[in-house]
């Protein structure tokens, strides 16, 4: 019963930190338009932010997996 709640758990916890690259690269590619609205044309606004979101995701992940390595594994992963 608590493997299936950790299991829960960590998919929760991937899925919050997908929707916050999501918004965060929206919000990129937003600042983009609004700074520089010349060179970020409006029309393909979504796919620079979809873009950029999936950007951020991959940056975010590389970076928790280097934390994973430096930190290393705690000894209540080891167990599932």
């Amino acid at each position: 019963m608590f493997a299936a709640d950790r299991f829960k758990s960590r998919w929760i916890r991937e899925w919050i930190i997908f929707a916050v690259c999501l918004g965060l690269g929206g919000h990129i590619a937003l600042a983009l338009l609004l700074h520089a609205p010349d060179q970020w044309p409006a029309r393909t606004l979504w796919l620079y932010g979809l873009l950029l979101a999936l950007s951020v995701y991959v940056c975010v992940q590389l970076l928790r997996s280097v934390w994973w390595l430096w930190r290393g594994e705690r000894a209540s992963d080891s167990h599932e």
